[in-house]
């Protein structure tokens, strides 16, 4: 599956890092959610803040780091359809 043009436009490293970062704040706000539901509802909505930030902050760091290790020793990328070869 493909990614949205304005992400496949970004630096390896990049876009791995807003991935990361995105998928990892989700789960860490439904997980925040669930158990701040369970321990004390009128509040649950702060413990999925408490844990997805954090979430968001390490997924961006691992995020970063497997964009740069695939940007290191992976294959070059393919530039996006309809952007000419000198990247202007």
């Amino acid at each position: 599956m493909r990614g949205p043009e304005w992400l496949r436009t970004l630096p390896r490293p990049a876009a791995w890092a807003l991935v990361g970062a995105g998928s990892a704040a989700l789960i860490g706000a439904i997980a925040g959610l669930i158990i701040g539901l369970f321990v004390y509802a009128p509040t649950a909505w702060f413990a999925a803040i408490e844990l997805g930030l954090p979430a968001a902050v390490v997924g961006a760091v691992v995020g970063a780091l497997v964009g740069t290790i695939g940007a290191l020793t992976g294959r070059p990328r393919k530039r996006p359809r309809g952007m000419p070869a000198s990247g202007a």
